[in-house]
């Protein structure tokens, strides 16, 4: 899939790589940090960063999620500060990551560093139909845990 791509940061593309995947099974590409020094992030701090490309899906049957690295989350306490990111095929500006440092301690993010990750997902739009009772099922309305735990 064709995804239209504007570089806002010359040294994306130049100096540092472009979003790509880093290996031939890679689901997600790796965003980097597009600052213009160190920048830390302190304990308990969110901050939006940079990545400094704009796209446009264009297709309405795909989004993007940002996520984060398991790494810099497992290792420093970096996650994002939404959890999760949707984009909507519609949207065309700068992509932003906000980094939430959910860590003791603080921690420095470099220009170019990978800091998350873009999937690219296929849409399935819903039509709700207005029921007055469902054929039940073998859950039913077994709610958390009713499943149970293994």
């Amino acid at each position: 899939m064709q995804i239209d791509l504007k570089i806002i940061d010359q040294r994306l593309g130049r100096d540092f790589p472009l979003p790509r995947y880093e290996s031939a099974a890679a689901a997600g590409m790796d965003l980097r940090a597009m600052l213009t020094e160190d920048t830390v992030i302190k304990a308990g701090q969110s901050m939006l960063i940079p990545t400094g490309f704009a796209m446009h899906i264009k297709d309405p049957a795909v989004c993007a999620v940002v996520l984060p690295r398991s790494g810099l989350g497992f290792k420093h306490g970096i996650v994002l500060g939404n959890l999760t990111g949707l984009i909507d095929a519609d949207y065309q500006g700068q992509l932003f990551v906000p980094l939430w440092n959910r860590s003791s301690e603080d921690f420095v993010l470099h220009p170019g560093e990978r800091m998350a990750q873009l999937v690219f997902l296929p849409i399935v739009r819903a039509d709700f139909k207005v029921e007055e009772d469902f054929e039940e099922s073998e859950r039913a309305q077994g709610g958390f845990g009713s499943t149970g735990i293994s």
